[in-house]
C-alpha cells in the first residue's frame, strides 16, 4: 500500500510542468506576429553621478517576433525569429544641440550602411523551456551587431517557476535566481559567477587594488503566459580602495514592450531545429548566445614610437618628482601593451641615456609577452656597465601587478648564466622570491617554474659558505613568505653571524601569527634572553619585535619586562620605549602587556626610570574612511652614542588588509674606535660597517652598503659630500586592474584602472669627528597618479568616463646625534612638506566620423605640511641640539 501511495504521488508531482499543462517558459502562438518596441541604453559616469549628466547613448527600435517552428512533442521547444527595424540612436541623457554629437545624424549615418543592413537582418533563437539553446545569425556580420542581437535574444530567456539555475546568455554562463509571483517574474543574475571568454587581471594587493560592485535585475510582466514587458537594469561600479571617491560606473538598461499583435507567417514544417533553420536560409549558423570578442581599432592613434616621442620629456630624471611623470608612465604602458616586440625595441634603442631607465620601468611593467621578450633581448646581464638598467628591470619584475610563470622562468634562466656584477646576481635571486610569493597568492604554487625556483632558494642557504650568498638566499626566502622557509629562518636566527640573525628574525615577523609554532617562539626567546650565547643588541631588539608581534603569552611578556634593567644601557631604554609605545598606540600585544605590568616585580620604578637616547614611537600619518596610514620609528644606539639601528616603517590598512608600504633600516657597527669608546658586550670584534636596507610595497630590495671595513670608512669620511646615496629610484605600477564587462544588452564596457608612482628614496650617514656629531638621513620623494577609465566602444560610437587623482609629496627623516658630551644629544625629525592634491573627471563621446565632445572638471587643494609628532623627550632634546648649533 505504501509503495502504491508513493507511486501515485510521484505520478502527480514528478512530471515536467509542461506535461501538466503549465508552461516552463513563454509560448508563442502560430500564425501570429508579435510587435515590440525595444530600447537599450548605456550610461557611464562617476559613481555618485554628476550634475552635467552621464555620457552614453540609447538605441531604440521596433522588433517583430514570430514562431518559426515548434516541436510537436513539446510546446516549450520553440524556434523563434526576431527582426529589428526602424532603428534610432540618441544621447542617453538630454543634451543641448551644441553638446549633442548625434544632432543631425541618422542611425544609418552613424552605423554605416553595412552595419545597418546587418542589424536589420532577421535572426533566430531556439528556446527550450524558456532557455536559449541556440542562437542563429550570420558569420559574416560584424561582432558588435551580433552582440546587440544576442542581448535582445537573451531578454526573451525566462522561466515561470521560482528557483536557481545556471544558464547561458550574452553575459556568459551565470547563476540566475528567478522569483515568480502572479503575473510577474524577477530574474536576478549573480554577475560574480559569470564565466566568459575574456578574462582580465587585477593587483594582488587589496590596499592598492580596485573593488567592484555589480547587480543585474530583470522584471518580466506576463499575460496569458507570454511576455507583456521586460525591463532590465545592470550596474557595475569600480572604485580605488585607497580613495573610493575615485570611482566610475556603467549602467545598462533594456526595455522590451509588447505594443500589439497581427497575423503572421505560418509555422514551418520540419523534424528538427537544424533542418528548419537551413531550409529558411542556408547561410544561417549557430554562432552561440555568449558575446564574442570585439577588436577595437583606433583610427588615427599614434604608434608607440610617436607616443614615446611626445612623452619623453616628462620622463627625464628631473621630472620624476612631478605628477606628469607617473601620468606619462601610465599612458606609455597602455601604448606598450598594444605594441609588438620590434616596436618596443625601437623605443628602447632610441631612448636617451637619461630617459632609458624610465623606459625600462614602463616596458617591464607592461607585463606582456612582447614587452618581456624585448627586455630580455635588450639587456645583457654579463655587462657590468648595464647595472642600473638591469636592476630597474628586476625591481619592476618584483613590483609587477600580475606576474606570470614566464616572467619567473626568465629570471631562473638569467640566474644560471654569467653576471657582470654580483649585485645583479643577488637582485635576481631576491626578486625571484617576490615572484614566487605573488604566483603562490594566485594559486600557482605548483607551476613548474615556481617549483623549480622554490627548490633553488630553499636549498640556497645551506649550499654555500659565502656570507653574501647566504644573505642573498635568506632575503629571497624573506620575499617568498613560504611556510617551508620558517624552519630555515628558525635555524639562522641562532647563527653566529649577526647579519643572518637579523634577516631571519625580520623575516619571521612578516609571517601570520598562526604559523609561529612553539619551536619558533622558543628559539626567538632564546635569542633575546641569550640562553646559549651572546648576541648583538640589534639582533636582540629584532627578536623582541618578533616576540611582541606574535601574540605573546603572559610569561613571555613578563620575562621581557624582567629583563629591563639587566640589558646594555641603551637597550634598556629601547625596550622600555617599545613597551610603552605598544600600550600607548594600542597595538595587538597591549592587553597582555598591561596585564603583566600589574605585577610590581615586572613593572616598577627601578625598571621604568631608565634613561638613554634610544626610542620607539608609532603614530598616524593619515586617517580616512578608505585607508589608514601609520608610521613607526625605532632608534637603537650603542652605549657610546653612535647609531646602531634606525628603522622607519610606513603601513597602509584598508578594509582589514595591510600593506607594508615602506621600511628603511639603517645599520651601523664597529664605529666606537672613531671616538675612542668601548664597544658593548658581544660587539667587541665587529668590523666597521654602515648600510641601508629597504622594503618597498612588501618587496625586500637588495641592501645598500655605505662603507665596509676601517680603510673604506676612512676613505668615505674624507670624501663625503653630504649627498645621500640612492636606494631606489624609478617608476612603479602600483594599481593595475583591467577587465572587459559584457553587459546584458550585448554592449561591452572596458574598465582600466592604473596607479603609477614616481619614487626616489635616498639615505646617508655623515660623521664629523671635528664637531663630534653624526647625522643620518632618509629622504623620500614621490609623485602618485591614479586613473580609472570606463569606456563603451561600439566601433561606430564611443562613450566613456575617466576619474583620476594625483599628488606630489616628500617625507624626510633626519637623526642628529651630538656626542661631544654625555649624555648625548639626539634629535629626530620627520617632516612632511606641503603638497598639492587634485582630482579630475573627464567624460567623452565620439563617433567613428571623428566628431567628439569632451567635458572636464577638476578640484585642487593644498595639503599643509607638518612635522610628525614623536615623544616629548625627543622634542626637548631637539631644542638643545638646535640651541647649541645656533
Amino acid at each position: 500500500m505504501l509503495t502504491l501511495v508513493v507511486l501515485l504521488l510521484c505520478t502527480a508531482s514528478c512530471v515536467p510542468a509542461s506535461a501538466k499543462g503549465g508552461a516552463a517558459g513563454p509560448r508563442l502562438n502560430n500564425n501570429q506576429l508579435y510587435k515590440f518596441s525595444y530600447t537599450t541604453e548605456v550610461l557611464v559616469d562617476k559613481a555618485r553621478g554628476s550634475k552635467e549628466g552621464s555620457a552614453g547613448y540609447k538605441i531604440s527600435s521596433d522588433v517583430d517576433v514570430n514562431l518559426v517552428w515548434r516541436d510537436p512533442s513539446s510546446k516549450d521547444d520553440q524556434l523563434i525569429q526576431l527582426a529589428i527595424s526602424n532603428v534610432r540612436i540618441d544621447p542617453a541623457t538630454h543634451r543641448s544641440e551644441k553638446k549633442n554629437i548625434l544632432h543631425g545624424s541618422t542611425a544609418e549615418s552613424v552605423l554605416g550602411k553595412t552595419k545597418m543592413a546587418a542589424l536589420t537582418k532577421p535572426f533566430m533563437v531556439h528556446l527550450r523551456n524558456g532557455k536559449a539553446k541556440a542562437f542563429y545569425s550570420f558569420w559574416a556580420e560584424p561582432a558588435t551587431i551580433k552582440n546587440i542581437k544576442r542581448g535582445l535574444a537573451s531578454l526573451l530567456q525566462v522561466q515561470l517557476r521560482t528557483g536557481k539555475v545556471v544558464e547561458n546568455d550574452v553575459s556568459g554562463r551565470c547563476t540566475v535566481e528567478y522569483k515568480a509571483a502572479q503575473g510577474q517574474v524577477t530574474r536576478t543574475k549573480n554577475l560574480e559567477t559569470c564565466k566568459t571568454a575574456e578574462s582580465g587581471f587585477t593587483t594582488h594587493s587589496q590596499v592598492l587594488g580596485v573593488s567592484k560592485k555589480s547587480s543585474s535585475v530583470t522584471v518580466f510582466t506576463l499575460e496569458d503566459g507570454f511576455i507583456r514587458s521586460a525591463v532590465a537594469e545592470e550596474t557595475h561600479s569600480l572604485a580605488v580602495n585607497a580613495r573610493r571617491s575615485a570611482a566610475a560606473k556603467v549602467v545598462s538598461r533594456q526595455t522590451l514592450t509588447l505594443v500589439g499583435t497581427e497575423a503572421g507567417p505560418l509555422e514551418a514544417a520540419g523534424k528538427d531545429v537544424t533542418g528548419v533553420v537551413k531550409s529558411i536560409d542556408a547561410k544561417f549558423a549557430a554562432v552561440g548566445i555568449m558575446a564574442e570578442k570585439v577588436k577595437s581599432q583606433c583610427k588615427g592613434c599614434p604608434s608607440l614610437f610617436e607616443h614615446w616621442q611626445s612623452q619623453q620629456k616628462q620622463l627625464e630624471p628631473a621630472s620624476l618628482s612631478k605628477a606628469t611623470a607617473p601620468r606619462s608612465f601610465l599612458a606609455l604602458i597602455q601604448s606598450i601593451r598594444k605594441a609588438s616586440k620590434d616596436e618596443i625595441l625601437k623605443v628602447l634603442k632610441s631612448a636617451s641615456k637619461t630617459t632609458l631607465p624610465q623606459v625600462v620601468d614602463a616596458v617591464t611593467s607592461s607585463q606582456t609577452e612582447a614587452s618581456l621578450d624585448a627586455m630580455l633581448e635588450f639587456l645583457n646581464f654579463t655587462d657590468a656597465k648595464g647595472l642600473v638598467l638591469q636592476e630597474r628591470f628586476l625591481y619592476a619584475c618584483g613590483f609587477s601587478s600580475h606576474p606570470n610563470e614566464r616572467m619567473l622562468q626568465a629570471l631562473l634562466d638569467i640566474s644560471k648564466g654569467k653576471f657582470g656584477s654580483t649585485d645583479i646576481k643577488e637582485s635576481v635571486v631576491i626578486i625571484m622570491g617576490a615572484l614566487i610569493h605573488k604566483l603562490c597568492q594566485k594559486g600557482g604554487c605548483d607551476l613548474p617554474a615556481v617549483v623549480q625556483a622554490k627548490k633553488l632558494i630553499l636549498a640556497g642557504p645551506d649550499s654555500t659558505e659565502v656570507e653574501s650568498e647566504v644573505q642573498m638566499y635568506l632575503l629571497a626566502l624573506k620575499n617568498s613568505m613560504l611556510p617551508e622557509a620558517i624552519p630555515i629562518f628558525t635555524k639562522f636566527a641562532e647563527s653566529e653571524v649577526g647579519a643572518y640573525n637579523t634577516i631571519a628574525l625580520t623575516a619571521l615577523q612578516r609571517y601570520n601569527v598562526n604559523l609561529m609554532t612553539n619551536e619558533v617562539k622558543q628559539t626567538v626567546n632564546r635569542v633575546y634572553h641569550q640562553n646559549r650565547r651572546i648576541y648583538e643588541k640589534n639582533v636582540r631588539a629584532a627578536a623582541a619585535d618578533v616576540i611582541l608581534s606574535s601574540n605573546p603569552s603572559y610569561i613571555e611578556v613578563k620575562n621581557l619586562l624582567l629583563s629591563i634593567g639587566n640589558l646594555p644601557h641603551e637597550m634598556n631604554k629601547y625596550m622600555l620605549s617599545k613597551i610603552q609605545d605598544i600600550v600607548r598606540f594600542q597595538l595587538p600585544a597591549s592587553k597582555v602587556i598591561q596585564k603583566a605590568m600589574k605585577d610590581m616585580n615586572s613593572a616598577n620604578y627601578n625598571r621604568f626610570s631608565k634613561v638613554g637616547s634610544s626610542s620607539a614611537y608609532s603614530g598616524f600619518m593619515a586617517q580616512s574612511a578608505d585607508v589608514t596610514s601609520t608610521y613607526s620609528l625605532d632608534i637603537l644606539y650603542s652605549g657610546s652614542g653612535i647609531l646602531r639601528r634606525s628603522n622607519m616603517n610606513i603601513y597602509g590598512a584598508s578594509k582589514g588588509a595591510m600593506l607594508h608600504g615602506l621600511q628603511v633600516a639603517i645599520e651601523a657597527q664597529g664605529l666606537e674606535s672613531l671616538i675612542a669608546a668601548t664597544p658593548d658586550e658581544g660587539e667587541e670584534d665587529l668590523e666597521s660597517f654602515a648600510g641601508m636596507s629597504a622594503l618597498l610595497f612588501d618587496i625586500q630590495l637588495r641592501p645598500v652598503t655605505f662603507f665596509k671595513g676601517y680603510s673604506d670608512l676612512m676613505s668615505k669620511m674624507f670624501s663625503m659630500t653630504g649627498e645621500p646615496m640612492n636606494v631606489v629610484k624609478g617608476l612603479i605600477l602600483l594599481t593595475d586592474h583591467s577587465e572587459v564587462i559584457t553587459l546584458q544588452s550585448g554592449l561591452k564596457a572596458s574598465a582600466e584602472f592604473q596607479g603609477g608612482l614616481a619614487i626616489d628614496i635616498s639615505g646617508g650617514m655623515e660623521i664629523s669627528l671635528w664637531y663630534r656629531e653624526s647625522k643620518t638621513s632618509v629622504n623620500n620623494r614621490g609623485a602618485f597618479v591614479v586613473t580609472g577609465n570606463v569606456t563603451v566602444d561600439m566601433d561606430f560610437m564611443r562613450a566613456g568616463v575617466e576619474v583620476s587623482f594625483e599628488t606630489e609629496a616628500s617625507l624626510d627623516f633626519i637623526t642628529t646625534v651630538q656626542f661631544s658630551e654625555y649624555p648625548f644629544l639626539v634629535c629626530m625629525q620627520m617632516d612632511k612638506a606641503t603638497f598639492p592634491f587634485s582630482e579630475h573627471l573627464t567624460k567623452y563621446e565620439s563617433l567613428s566620423s571623428g566628431k567628439s565632445i569632451v567635458s572636464r572638471k577638476s578640484k585642487k587643494q593644498l595639503v599643509p605640511g607638518s612635522e610628525f609628532p614623536l615623544h616629548q623627550e625627543n622634542s626637548n632634546m631637539c631644542k638643545k641640539v638646535f640651541d647649541s648649533n645656533w
